[in-house]
């Protein structure tokens, strides 16, 4: 089937990066590919930022509820929807490679299939996650936490049910629209969602007092602008070749596409899970109270810096598939060295940054003098992760873009939880460091992980990527059964028979 668009060679394509013989040809090509950079990241890193703020005003919101709520809410975003979130982000993240590959070698008619094809896997995985809403409170509990907390945040769980499947349908289009290099629409309907999230959030909980109803309507219904924004641009024919309306190719090949899936979900997963897991065990250590404050303080100010370097994982993600898909190997290895340049520049920045503030940066997350001081105390370590943060995603993206996986998710498992976590409990509980030894062992593993990223991309044989990136192309190029397939015979039919009489 996928003979009927076949692929185009690297020669139909523009020419490969010429190859640079000196400083002022680097100094241009370095220009021109930042500027490709800059267009695709800038809008990528509002994206994220604005659709980390959703969550993150509804719980500013919910300090005007009780202390319960507040914690419920808090609970609820920071579990619940966090693992559902990072399942729908990694399994999504497949078509970075898909469709990024296929954009780049000139098939965008693949795109809408693959869309469709992981919309369909996504909203089976969000019916296998419905359980963890459905019976959120006796989980939570089972996990420790608070009774009364465990039932209001359950409670408030099965009105964010909504969020869950939105989250299926977001992250194909998301991509899909990415691989196109169409992320300022994406970032224009994220800012009218957060603009209305606001004005809603105030109106049902500050005026109307709806409490957890009234967050859990206008969280929901933010998502609901998310996706429907992106989609009704997408439907309007602003994609004329990648849309061509709904198919039932989405139904074919979805065994090899499911696995390509799963894959991005244990990788993206492996990840997220390990800053969380590292929080719990934070919690056994003496004094957990104070620990546990200034480790989560710390990990959410990560978060946000790892908003900014998503914005860059997605750019390389996007370069990197469609140099590939297009047969241009040396780009895409130029592309990679500009990016991780770019990325440890702001890292350094945001470094120095928390090194100079670090015995103010705390005080507007807590009136506690002692957790502020434990804060301080974390600064180095924090400092260090700020800088491995801002390289690692980076590397994750052209994984992601190069369609490394599963390789990727074994890297982690091991780097993270047969390195990292049980170094830091060993150091933290056998050598007294406390957070600093929890934090050191997380270092390591995140460190280990960087290590091995740089030398498989230093190593790899990138003309063979671009030849994989076909081969996956047209193994995956779908079934095309729109009428301009039947159009397209037709014309080739009638050719014939007129050459040949």
């Amino acid at each position: 089937m996928a003979d009927d668009h076949p692929l185009l060679t690297p020669r139909d394509h523009e020419e490969d990066l010429v190859e640079i013989r000196n400083l002022k040809q680097l100094a241009n090509q370095t220009l021109k590919e930042k500027k490709k950079l800059w267009y695709l990241a800038g809008p990528a890193i509002f994206t994220s930022l604005a659709q980390y703020s959703l969550g993150a005003v509804t719980q500013v919101f919910a300090g005007h509820l009780t202390t319960l709520e507040l914690d419920a809410v808090s609970t609820e975003n920071m579990v619940i929807a966090g693992l559902a979130f990072g399942v729908m982000l990694g399994m999504g993240s497949a078509l970075e490679t898909l469709c990024g590959q296929a954009y780049g070698a000139k098939q965008p008619h693949m795109l809408g299939v693959y869309m469709q094809r992981s919309w369909v896997i996504l909203l089976i995985t969000s019916f296998f996650l419905l359980p963890i809403y459905l019976f959120a409170t006796p989980i939570l509990h089972f996990f420790g936490q608070d009774y009364d907390i465990s039932a209001m945040a359950g409670k408030f769980s099965l009105y964010m049910i909504p969020q869950l499947f939105a989250y299926a349908l977001n992250f194909p289009i998301q991509k899909f629209l990415q691989a196109q290099s169409k992320v300022m629409v994406m970032a224009f309907v994220s800012a009218l969602a957060l603009v209305f999230h606001i004005f809603l959030s105030w109106l049902l909980l500050v005026v109307f007092k709806l409490g957890l109803v009234g967050a859990a309507v206008s969280l929901n219904l933010a998502w609901v602008v998310v996706v429907l924004g992106q989609f009704v641009y997408i439907a309007m024919g602003y994609c004329p070749d990648a849309w061509n309306g709904f198919s039932w190719g989405a139904f074919r090949e979805l065994g090899a596409f499911a696995r390509l899936s799963i894959a991005s979900g244990i990788m993206m997963c492996l990840e997220m899970w390990f800053y969380t897991i590292l929080v719990m065990l934070v919690g056994q250590l003496p004094n957990p109270k104070i620990a546990v404050a200034a480790m989560s303080i710390c990990i959410n100010l990560l978060g946000w810096e790892m908003m900014v370097f998503f914005g860059f994982n997605a750019a390389i993600s996007v370069r990197i598939s469609n140099e590939l898909g297009a047969g241009r190997p040396r780009a895409a290895k130029f592309s990679i060295v500009v990016v991780v340049l770019s990325a440890v520049v702001f890292g350094l920045i945001f470094s120095i940054t928390v090194l100079v503030l670090r015995n103010v940066y705390g005080i507007p997350f807590t009136n506690s003098t002692e957790v502020v001081h434990a804060i301080s105390d974390l600064a180095l370590v924090f400092a260090a992760s700020l800088l491995l943060n801002s390289v690692q995603p980076v590397l994750t993206g052209v994984a992601v873009g190069a369609g490394w996986q599963w390789l990727v998710a074994y890297i982690n498992l091991g780097c993270y939880y047969v390195f990292g976590l049980p170094l830091g409990f060993f150091l933290a509980v056998y050598f007294g460091l406390g957070v600093k030894g929890m934090w050191g062992g997380m270092l390591a593993g995140v460190g280990l992980q960087t290590l091995i990223l740089i030398w498989i991309t230093v190593r790899t044989n990138w003309d063979k990527e671009a030849s994989s990136a076909k081969s996956r192309i047209k193994k995956w190029g779908g079934y095309v059964d729109e009428p301009q397939k039947h159009i397209r015979i037709l014309t080739q039919w009638l050719t014939k028979k007129l050459v040949l009489d």
